[in-house]
């Protein structure tokens, strides 16, 4: 079997050893993504509010009934979000893509419907029931990944290098 354009045979590909540009800012930019997710994803929610309220003035109140549906269709929102960002062709939301981000699984692929559903459901329980303090898990790894990160098998890379390092050759 011929190895030759394969530096780092049997690796995952992305190694943060011998591509470090590709997690160099991923968590600070992390965060800032985050921050304009959550007003991409308020706006809708915000606006319905405001129709269930006007809403509820012109029928007598009888319309603020509709006030408890805000809840999981906020909760339906941001999974749908997610997984349509993330299982879209930039794999990556908005808020990632103007940071300059894109997820990734394990093996490299880019993420699918399910898989952004998940990492955006499994980020939120972590983050309730661990207390914000898990994201410090970031910091102690060498491809800045956090605790939903490593349970998915995802990877979030700096996609302002991604193009230009190029991946190692396939062997088979």
């Amino acid at each position: 079997m011929s190895t030759s354009g394969s530096t780092n045979s049997g690796l995952p590909p992305f190694d943060p050893w011998l591509q470090p540009e590709l997690f160099r800012g991923v968590l600070t930019r992390r965060v800032f993504a985050f921050l304009i997710d959550l007003v991409v994803l308020s706006i809708p929610v915000i606006l319905a509010c405001m129709f269930i309220a006007v809403f509820g003035v012109v029928t007598l109140g009888l319309g603020w009934a509709l006030f408890w549906l805000i809840s999981p269709a906020s909760v339906i929102w941001a999974l749908v979000y997610y997984g349509a960002s993330l299982g879209g062709a930039h794999s990556a939301t908005l808020g990632m893509r103007v940071m300059d981000l894109q997820l990734r699984t394990w093996t490299g692929a880019p993420g699918y419907f399910v898989l952004g559903a998940a990492h955006a459901l499994l980020f939120w329980l972590s983050v309730s029931f661990f207390t914000p303090l898990i994201l410090l898990v970031g910091l102690f790894n060498g491809r800045r990944r956090l605790l939903h990160d490593m349970i998915l098998g995802t990877v979030v890379i700096n996609s302002s290098v991604a193009a230009q390092v190029a991946q190692p050759a396939r062997t088979y």
